[in-house]
């Protein structure tokens, strides 16, 4: 037997709901908020990412499935993170013409060779959205936070713990990251051999590190909060004063750096007490010169992503939000005559909305109601030779066991 590749699974008809549940709410919200979908590739240019992420990230140097294409002329890469495409499309369609600020969003699957565990896997669904403006307001990152905590806890999430940092920019942050590595340096032979790699090329990654041994180590270390120059400080302030008038609970956490190069001033991750160590609901930050770094036109931009599995993972109640798609009208006909007749009657049912189960085994009339109870069916139309005689339709509601006699126009 062939199965599905490790990482990897599938969603069934009896799992589907919840999915349809939380894609529909994204959508009501993300619309509700003034943004409009963008569907990009599955794959992407191998250098979009390099460029775009970063060549030191463990999403490049670890995790992304790259192929070389077929005539053998281009490195591809399976999407691994949805901000990238989308600013390679914002910047190939010229969308910088379409509005001053301009909000998309995206659900969409991400492929990374990661270790699979609960609720993260290698084919994942993440949702993301994206504000591209020529301005760095921070009212519209304190925005996105009010839409992100107004969804999650509409669908029940509970626990959260929203965490916020300032990640500087290009004014103060190369003064910091070289009083950051000659902190790395002077404590090399405590940290594990990646961290010391990290501390060389790309200090800030240290800051991701898991390795327990490594945390007391970071621990020790100088925080990029301590080091903001001016413009950095009163826009990461006005961002919290924003969030306090919203009346959004946050903590500071000065050591949340996130795991994207691209990332200037804000960034964020939202927890959830529900998901144990590895708690992340959705994650996200400010990427002002991501365009320019693509090739782009000067833009400000800030978003965030959220892998659906987990979220789904957080939800403590699926059964307030799944949709009923059980069917409204189970059709059992007795005999050839009789399925003749409730083929057509299907046909006019379903053409005004409802969702109509016809069986197709002629079974007995018991087995036909056994399995009508087995799809939750709400009601059972029997049509038997009585029935076809006198036009008279046999109604069964399943929730009281009750039976009604009635004309079929009239259903």
């Amino acid at each position: 037997m062939i199965h599905a590749i490790r990482g990897t699974y599938d969603v069934l008809p009896s799992e589907i709901g919840i999915w349809h549940a939380v894609e529909d709410r994204l959508r009501q919200t993300f619309h509700r908020y003034g943004f409009g979908e963008i569907r990009t590739p599955i794959f992407e240019a191998t250098d979009l990412f390099v460029r775009g992420v970063g060549e030191e990230t463990d999403i490049v140097s670890k995790e992304m499935y790259t192929f070389t294409d077929r005539d053998e002329t281009k490195s591809l890469t399976l999407r691994p993170e949805g901000t990238a495409p989308v600013m390679r499309a914002y910047i190939e369609h010229q969308l910088v013409n379409e509005a001053r600020l301009l909000k998309l969003y995206y659900i969409a699957p991400m492929f990374r060779r990661e270790r699979p565990q609960k609720g993260r896997y290698r084919q994942h669904v993440q949702a993301g959205a994206e504000v591209l403006s020529s301005t760095d307001n921070p009212g519209i990152e304190a925005e996105v936070l009010e839409m992100l905590t107004d969804f999650l806890n509409g669908i029940g999430i509970p626990d959260l713990e929203v965490n916020i940092n300032s990640v500087g920019d290009r004014q103060c942050r190369p003064a910091y990251v070289q009083l950051l590595k000659t902190a790395i340096a002077a404590r090399a032979e405590r940290l594990c051999e990646d961290c010391r790699r990290r501390g060389e090329r790309n200090p800030l990654r240290l800051f991701d590190c898991k390795v327990p041994s490594c945390q007391p180590v970071i621990a020790e270390l100088p925080t990029i909060t301590e080091h903001l120059c001016e413009g950095c400080r009163q826009h990461f302030d006005q961002f919290k004063s924003y969030l306090a008038a919203r009346g959004i609970p946050f903590r500071l956490n000065p050591r949340l750096v996130r795991g994207l190069d691209y990332y200037t001033r804000t960034t964020f991750e939202i927890t959830s007490g529900r998901l144990g160590s590895q708690n992340t609901v959705a994650g996200g930050g400010r990427y002002d010169g991501l365009s320019e770094e693509l090739d782009g036109p000067p833009t400000k931009g800030f978003g965030f992503g959220m892998g659906l599995e987990r979220l789904i993972l957080s939800i403590p109640d699926t059964s307030k939000i799944i949709p009923d798609y059980a069917p409204e009208y189970f059709i059992a006909p007795l005999g050839d005559e009789a399925f003749n007749r409730a083929t057509l009657l299907a046909r006019k049912l379903r053409t005004t909305g409802k969702r109509v189960y016809l069986d197709f085994d002629a079974r007995s009339l018991k087995s036909q109601m056994r399995l009508a109870d087995k799809l939750q069916a709400k009601s059972v139309i029997i049509i038997g030779e009585e029935e076809l005689k006198s036009g008279i339709l046999v109604v069964r509601d399943m929730a009281t066991k009750e039976q009604r006699n009635i004309r079929e126009e009239e259903l």
